[in-house]
């Protein structure tokens, strides 16, 4: 790959130069422009620098194209992605900045990042959370996912939010008998709870959480949004309050 890069140089950096010495290069005969590739070639090669500087150079213009068409992703999804019933939110609903969540319970960075994310809404005091239950890896995500959703429609926000914490610590697996035992913490009647986990209701929420990450392109967790910016993977704390500070100043 490096050498087709090297290759290719001579041509793109006249192009990058102007029209007049692309012009100068296409009146070369086959043996000038032989010529003057291998000169740039060599070049290059005394001063491999220029092309470390020039890639991160690429790099970087990529990267603004990527966070241009994020930000465009979240302002065609606006509505689904702040305002969806179906999600838990909290931290501050008055918050000047929002964090979007797409997590699975069976994920280790999920797992990871659980705690510095409630550090950061907790520490920070005026960030709006909002979860988005997003299983994509097998049966026990999905269970765990309705579970969740299904003790929030039947015993509200406060009971959703410590059956996430607890399904984001626990070390068994997600089975009947495991969510049987949290739901008795939890004084949920389970029997109530399975019936609703079945329901249309938590299954048009999934649903519509997947078609959300389908649309912005996430396929993996975590994922956040972070007002007008996207996240894909796991990020440490200190990383995510810089992007809190950047959004703010900006």
């Amino acid at each position: 790959m490096l050498r087709s890069l090297i290759r290719a140089l001579p041509v793109t950096l006249a192009l990058a130069a102007g029209p007049a010495v692309a012009l100068e290069l296409d009146a070369m005969t086959d043996a000038e422009r032989d010529a003057f590739g291998e000169q740039v070639r060599a070049y290059l090669l005394e001063n491999p620098e220029v092309l470390m500087e020039a890639i991160a150079v690429l790099d970087q213009k990529q990267a603004e194209v990527a966070a241009q068409g994020d930000s465009a992703m979240i302002d065609s999804h606006a509505a689904a992605l702040f305002e969806s019933e179906g999600d838990w939110q909290g931290g501050n609903p008055d918050g000047d900045i929002t964090v979007v969540e797409f997590m699975d319970y069976k994920c280790g960075y999920c797992r990871r990042a659980f705690p510095e994310v409630e550090e950061l809404i907790s520490s920070d005091g005026n960030i709006r959370y909002i979860l988005k239950e997003f299983p994509i890896l097998g049966e026990q995500s999905t269970m765990a996912a309705q579970f969740a959703l299904a003790v929030r429609e039947i015993e509200g926000d406060e009971a959703y939010k410590q059956a996430h914490n607890a399904l984001m610590t626990m070390r068994a697996d997600v089975s009947e008998e495991s969510l049987t035992a949290l739901a008795d913490s939890l004084d949920a009647d389970f029997e109530a709870v399975q019936a609703e986990m079945a329901s249309p209701r938590v299954a048009a929420i999934i649903a519509g959480n997947h078609q959300l990450a389908q649309a912005m392109q996430i396929s993996g967790t975590p994922s956040f949004v972070m007002g007008d910016q996207m996240l894909r993977g796991y990020v440490p704390l200190e990383q995510m309050r810089e992007m809190v500070a950047q959004n703010r100043a900006e």
